[in-house]
């Protein structure tokens, strides 16, 4: 009986995988500033073994980097009577604010759709868009929307190639952070896949930031809108009284 009782206990345990990651980042925060025109992330790593490394498939590794998600209506125009006029809208209930996936070789190649359906990892699967209305026929061309829109903004970024991988043990790749970033948790995920399958992951958090006057401003913009709202007013007021009286005075001279 105690022979069945270790048995069970040891089915219930969970299995750790051959291949795992040990990472590391350049830097985990990104402070925004009043200057603030973008980030680089360099990201590194190795693969910790207790078997020698298996020669049946190559290794790959795939870096993905997520942005806060946050609701968004895409709309469509179309010309009508001479007109540019909006007649559809989809409501995508959760688009990251900035994505970005870096593989160590094609993604269709060391990952199966079968596995990007279960962890969302390709750009198309990290966008939630469900219950459409009826009377839009092409649902799927929305998302699409905003994938290429973002892509054009360089919010969504598809890296293929990007990730160095030396011995099938040494890993780094450099991930291009955009100026118009969204303050909030960077979601940063690294997986090792072999056959198509996710064989590892390993998963941390970049923390994006305002900081300084910026951050105050923010913070009260959020939680003050009302005093925010008059302290605006009243700098422009005070802008415009200072203009004024410069301007005033290089006339009488």
């Amino acid at each position: 009986m105690l022979r069945y009782l270790l048995l069970l206990v040891t089915l219930a345990l969970p299995v750790q995988a051959d291949e795992q990651v040990v990472l590391g980042l350049s830097h985990d925060k990104v402070s925004i500033t009043a200057n603030f025109d973008g980030s680089e992330i360099l990201i590194f790593g190795a693969v910790k073994r207790e078997t020698a490394i298996p020669k049946d498939s190559p290794l790959g590794v795939i870096v993905a980097i997520q942005g806060p998600s946050e609701p968004i209506t895409v709309r469509r125009k179309e010309k009508r009577f001479g007109i540019w006029i909006n007649t559809d809208a989809v409501e995508v209930d959760a688009a990251p604010s900035f994505y970005a996936v870096a593989t160590s070789a094609p993604l269709d190649e060391i990952l199966s759709a079968t596995e990007d359906l279960r962890y969302k990892i390709s750009i198309p699967q990290a966008i939630r868009s469900v219950g459409a209305p009826m009377t839009v026929s092409d649902p799927q061309n929305f998302t699409e929307a905003v994938i290429r829109i973002r892509k054009s903004n360089d919010l969504y970024q598809h890296l293929d190639g990007a990730v160095e991988l030396s011995e099938e043990t040494l890993f780094r790749t450099s991930i291009a952070m955009p100026a118009n970033l969204t303050v909030g948790d960077y979601r940063t995920r690294i997986y090792l896949t072999r056959a198509g399958s996710v064989l590892s992951e390993y998963e941390t958090v970049i923390d994006v930031r305002k900081v300084g006057l910026e951050r105050w401003l923010f913070n009260l913009s959020r939680h003050q809108p009302l005093l925010y709202g008059l302290l605006s007013l009243a700098i422009a007021i005070i802008a415009g009284w200072g203009a004024s009286a410069i301007f005033s005075r290089l006339r009488t001279n």
